[in-house]
This record gives C-alpha cells, structure tokens and sequence, in this order.
C-alpha cells in the first residue's frame, strides 16, 4: 500500500506556486515571443519534408498524393483538442515542464513520471528530425552552388552514406544559441519565424501560378488507409505548442500569455499548412514529388532553379525555429523533473544567464547522434508516438482535474458543453493515431518507457521531494 500512495501522489499547486519564487530561470518571454516559439516549433519539417515525404510515400508506406491535405487536416483536428487541453494548463500552472508538470499535478507522480521520461527522448527525437529534414535541403543548395558533399558525410547507411554530417553541426549549433540564454533565443526566434512566415507566403502566392488542376487526379491514389497512417506521420507537423508551454516559467506574464500563444501559433500553422499542400501537389505529380526537397524540387520542375535555390536557403535558416522549440522543450522538462527529485538534481543547475547547461549540452549531444545515423521516418515515427501518448495524458488530465478542483484559478478555460467534450475527442484522435503507427515504433517505445520504469523505482521515488512532504 505504501508503494501505491507514493507512486500516485500527486504535487500540490502550492508548491507550483512557491517554485515560481525560486525558479532559476529569467522571465523574459512576451505574449509575441511565445507565439513565435509555437509557430516556429509546429512550422518547418511539415512543409518542406514531410508534406512531400507523405505524398510521393516511402517503402513500406505508400503514398498519399494531393489528399496529404486531408492527412494534415484529420492531424490538425487531434491537435486543435489538445491545443485547448494544454491552453487550459498552462493558463493555471505556467511552470516549466508541460505535460509532466501537468500529469504529475493531475493523475499523480508515476504518471508524470512516464510522460517526462516519454517526453525526454521524444523531444530530442524532433530535434534530430528536423536536422534530416533541414540536411536534404541544405545539400540541394550546397549543389546548386557547384559544390557536391560526399555521400558518406551527408547521408546515414539507409540513404547510401555513412553519417548524416550537416544534421550532426546543426544540432550543436543549436545548442550553442540555446545556452546563450532565453533573452538570446528569444530575439532570434522572432526573426526567424518572421522570415519563415515570409517564406512560406511567397510559395504560395509563387506556387499557385504553376499550378496544374490535373495533378490534382487521381485525389487519393492509394485510399483512406493511407490517408490516415499519413496523418499519423504528419501529427509530427502540428504540434509544437506543447513545447512552447515548457518555457511558461520564462514569460513575463505565463497565466495570461501562455494560452493566447498556444492557440494562435496552432491556427496561423493550420491556415499555411492546407495552402501550402495544396500548391505543392497541384505543381507536380505526386509521383514525382522529390521527398528530400519537395518545394525547391518542384520550383526547379518549372523553370525556377533560382527560386529553388532561395527557398532551400530561406528552408534551412527558417527550420531552425523547430529544433530550438524542440530543445528548449527537453531541457526545462529535463530541468524540471531533476528539480522535483525525480532525476539527480545536477541536471537542474542553471548558469548566471539562467540556464541549464548540463542538459542543454546533453540534449544538443544526443539529438546530433540519432541525426547523425537514423532515417528520418524512423525517427519521426518514433516522435509521434510519444507525442501522441503525452496528448492522451494531458487531455485525461484536464477531465480529472476540472472535477477534482474545480476552485483552482483558470485564466483559460473550456465550459460546458465543450467540458470534457474536447478533451475527449482529443483522447480518442490521438489514440486513434497512435494505431496507424508501425509495430517497430510501438516496441521501441515499449523498451524506453520499461527503461524508465527501472530507473523510477531505483532513483525517482525515492528521492523525490514529497518524500519530506509526506514525513
């Protein structure tokens, strides 16, 4: 019985309150800095490599065509659920963490526990995602310039080289703008997102000149099975708030920005999303359509090589918005979970400009080793199903605790009917989700997940810091 209580018990939000007098971490983060870290962490991969990896299809996962609008649209739908699930936590606890903060306040430490430990590897796992997807189009503008990068320095052994070289750099590098401090990251982060806005636009004003009704037949060439296991690949492009959330304890005011940010980076990546499948695959068949580099592929198919070469550039500055998203995501989960006790409070250290060092180093080191000698789909897939998990919890989540207490202060918050509803929906898109997912993905996922349980009951529990509470 012992066991029981203590793995279930949940942290009081006084504490939360009490850790926000304390926090080593600056506030620096406004209402539009916070947006910009959303969008920039849902906008990226999605567009210029998944959209076209979803479409043209891959082995062992056929193609999708011009319905990978669908695919996005049905992704959407599970993350607009969770987005008002996240939005309604983050409003009432603006503390670093997410999703475990949010589980471990709601279902109780063991649950915190796994979606933290779930979340550590997920969130690197992006990071290493986007690095793939950034090093495809940063060899095509590297051989529009003449100069051709060795197969064995630019690709890992499922794609015929040896190391992934460019997606290794720009992890570290990332690390390194990370380390500088939020004010830093901050700044960049609004630039970058601006430019990446911008980008997006002129595909699509460009794109939708060269469009071709024809391409757009037959609609869905391989059906709604692949349709839908589509969406579960894609979900990877539609999340990205979930991270943003992570720096609440970093934003000037998190109770009234933290939800204002989460839904409008959600809804300004859904508008651009639609617009720009739709261009890519009315511009070229989806046979065609180059996984790798799809937007500066199919630019180049029309007579555009120069604007291909622009894109691919602007591609690589402005997807580096998502692996900063991504890694401040770990890092104050990391953070956070080492603050409770539940991991060596080493990692929790900040710097003079508040932050955490240690883990930002670790999380900039291990994202570069999966960049460097996975396939991207593996990867993905491996993100999306943690995700996934993590969506599952915090919309359960929301349900419990707006009946468990109902008196706790909501700068954001769903009514009836829309009360457990959304979150209910959210619960069931995202578990239908997880379901299209390959049986590989779901082992993997298993082993993390028992790896973790090992490390709980030897470290976690018992050190904890409502041990001394419940003394």
């Amino acid at each position: 019985m012992a066991t029981t209580r203590s793995v279930l018990r949940r942290k009081p939000l006084s504490d939360i309150e009490d850790e926000a007098s304390r926090s080593g971490l600056f506030k620096t983060l406004g209402l539009w800095q916070l947006t910009a870290i959303g969008v920039g962490g849902i906008i990226g991969v999605g567009i210029f490599t998944l959209a076209g990896e979803v479409a043209h299809g891959s082995e062992g996962s056929p193609g999708v065509g011009p319905a990978v609008m669908i695919s996005f649209l049905i992704a959407g739908l599970a993350s607009a659920a969770a987005a008002l699930s996240y939005a309604e936590f983050s409003g009432m606890i603006p503390r670093a963490g997410s999703a475990y903060t949010y589980g471990y306040v709601a279902l109780g430490e063991i649950v915190g526990w796994f979606i933290g430990w779930d979340l550590l590897l997920e969130y690197i796992a992006v990071v290493a995602v986007v690095a793939i997807g950034i090093s495809g189009y940063l060899n095509e503008l590297i051989s529009g310039l003449g100069v051709q990068l060795p197969a064995a320095i630019s690709a890992t052994a499922d794609d015929g080289g040896l190391i992934n070289l460019p997606a290794i750099l720009l992890c570290l590098l990332i690390a390194f703008i990370l380390s500088r401090g939020s004010k830093t990251f901050g700044r960049f982060e609004l630039v970058a997102v601006g430019l990446k806005i911008v980008l997006v636009l002129f595909v699509i004003i460009l794109g939708a000149f060269y469009i071709k009704p024809e391409n757009y037949t037959p609609f869905a060439p391989n059906g709604f099975g692949a349709i839908f296991t589509g969406a579960a690949t894609v979900f990877f492009a539609v999340f990205g708030y979930d991270a943003m959330s992570s720096a609440a304890e970093e934003a000037k005011d998190g109770k009234k920005h933290m939800p204002k940010a989460i839904l409008l980076s959600l809804a300004i990546a859904m508008v651009l999303y639609v617009l720009a499948t739709l261009v890519l695959t009315g511009m070229q068949n989806w046979t065609k359509i180059d996984p790798a580099a799809a937007f500066a592929v199919a630019f180049d198919s029309v007579g555009l090589r120069a604007i291909g070469l622009i894109i691919a550039g602007f591609a690589v500055i402005s997807i580096l918005t998502v692996m900063l998203t991504f890694m401040i995501g770990v890092t104050r989960v990391w953070y956070s979970m080492s603050r409770d006790g539940l991991l060596p409070k080493w990692f929790a250290k900040t710097d003079q400009r508040g932050v955490p060092q240690r883990v930002t180093w670790i999380a900039g080191f291990g994202s570069a080793f999966l960049a460097g000698v996975f396939p991207i789909r593996l990867v993905a897939d491996l993100t999306n199903i943690g995700i996934l998990a993590a969506f599952v919890v915090v919309c359960s989540a929301v349900i419990v605790f707006h009946y468990r207490r109902p008196d706790a202060e909501r700068s954001f918050a769903l009514r009836r009917p829309w009360m457990p509803l959304v979150p209910a929906i959210g619960v069931i898109a995202s578990l239908f989700l997880i379901t299209q997912l390959h049986w590989e993905t779901w082992l993997r996922f298993v082993v993390w997940l028992l790896i973790g349980l090992i490390i709980y009951f030897a470290y976690g529990r018992r050190h904890s810091k409502l041990n001394g509470l419940e003394r």
